[in-house]
This record gives structure tokens, sequence and C-alpha cells, in this order.
């Protein structure tokens, strides 16, 4: 009977262990995905002065981002792009 019981308690933690390993996993890739983002925020000012590598690394976000990220960077772009009728070329890609 104890052994019985070890070995349920024993799968039971290794269950509650996979299942930490994995959240915390899903937590890593979560906050990886909003850096990518945040980090495309920031390449996509920094070449704002070229309209063609601005649609060049627009449309590489593009392909990289989750399409909730596409999303926000949709309107992202939108707002930033208001007052750069230059890079109005590149809005194109995101409709």
């Amino acid at each position: 009977m104890m052994l019985v019981f070890l070995f349920i308690f024993k799968l039971h933690t290794k269950i509650d262990y996979f299942t930490f390993l994995l959240l915390d996993n899903l937590i890593f890739l979560k906050n990886m995905a909003r850096a990518m983002f945040e980090y495309t925020k920031i390449v996509l000012q920094k070449v704002s002065f070229n309209s063609e590598l601005f649609c060049i690394e627009l449309e590489k976000a593009l392909k990289r981002l989750l399409p909730f990220e596409v999303e926000e960077l949709t309107i992202w772009i939108k707002q930033y792009t208001a007052n750069k009728p230059e890079l109005y070329v590149c809005l194109n890609l995101i409709e």
C-alpha cells in the first residue's frame, strides 16, 4: 500500500514539475516575443530616414512576428507614419 502511495506521489510531483516547466517556457516565449516586437519598433525607427530600408525591415517584421503582434505593429506604424509622408509607400505592405 505504501509503495503504491509513493509511486502515485512521485508521479504527481513529476507532473507538477513538468507543468511548471511548461508554464515557465510559455512565459519565456511570451517575453521573448514581446522583446522581438519592441526590437522591431526600434529598428523601424532607426531606418525611417530611408523609405526603402523601412519597407525592407517592415517586410522582415511581418514574416517574423506573431499575428497579434502584426496587428499591434499595424496600429503603431499608422501612428508613427502619420507625419512622415515619405513612408506612406510602405503602408501597402500591411494592408
